[in-house]
């Protein structure tokens, strides 16, 4: 973890050197392996685990020990890769000193070089600025947050209407004074992620917010193609669904082939 290819001052100087900064997801050992050798710049180890891990529709049920337990996986994978952290729904949202003891679990137990916090709300910045206090790294994460699915109705572009775009630019504004080192944009018009990314002077991460951001994040499983089905804005790059239904089937017809070379009888 010392030896960083990329670490937490590169976020600031990419941004000043308009170099795009590459992020992908990843939950266990052989992904995170795989992303280090290519070269990646920052694995997030995203709550969304919940949805391609374990099946479910939302991250909200994604706890504090399942993100332990696959950043320790990543980071054993990845020992020289900036990784990024998830804090999982309700982990940050009521006690200052809870969120330091749940970050800090994260970076201790797991290896993670940083954690990152939805705002969907001004309240949780003190979090955040706590945080910062105790030393521990903070991208923050903003537009779709999807631990608040609930209070959106669903999974809905964010920023759309002049009173979204007024909250979002207000949240964003206090966030880069926290003293975060970048910010995630997810499912916003791309005319509002480039505002911002002009505006602050911390990079901005897009998911699904257009071109203009500083960065670009994708969750592993839809750039290569396990999903059948993924969002629009998302670039497959390789059909590992196809791919491995085809391995397996070939390995079936290789067992139907086979013929033993002695018959053993069993008395």
């Amino acid at each position: 973890m010392n030896n960083l290819s990329f670490n937490i001052n590169d976020f600031a100087k990419f941004k000043q050197l308009k170099q795009q900064i590459s992020m992908l997801t990843a939950y266990d050992y052989y992904s995170a392996q795989i992303l280090e050798e290519a070269g990646i710049n920052t694995i997030l180890v995203g709550d969304s685990l919940g949805m391609v891990i374990q099946g479910n529709h939302d991250t909200i049920g994604v706890t504090l020990d399942e993100i332990v337990y696959h950043t320790k996986a990543v980071r054993n994978g990845a020992r020289n890769t900036f990784v990024i952290a998830d804090m999982p729904y309700l982990t940050y949202h009521t006690d200052t000193k809870d969120t330091i003891k749940n970050a800090g679990r994260l970076i201790i137990e797991g290896g993670a070089n940083a954690v990152k916090v939805e705002i969907n709300h001004l309240n949780t910045i003190k979090h955040i600025e706590a945080l910062i206090s105790a030393q521990i790294p903070v991208i923050g994460h903003i537009g779709l947050t999807p631990q608040s699915v609930n209070m959106f109705g669903g999974f809905k572009i964010q920023g759309k209407n002049e009173q979204q775009r007024k909250h979002i630019l207000e949240i964003v504004k206090q966030l880069e004074h926290s003293g975060i080192c970048s910010v995630v944009l997810e499912c916003m018009p791309h005319q509002l992620a480039e505002e911002i990314t002009q505006l602050l002077s911390i990079p901005t991460i897009g998911i699904g917010s257009g071109i203009f951001c500083d960065g670009q994040v994708l969750v592993f499983h839809d750039v290569f193609g396990f999903n059948q089905t993924t969002p629009k804005f998302v670039k497959k790059y390789m059909d590992a669904n196809t791919l491995i239904k085809n391995a397996v089937r070939q390995y079936i017809a290789d067992l139907q082939g086979m013929q033993p070379s002695i018959n053993v009888s069993v008395n």
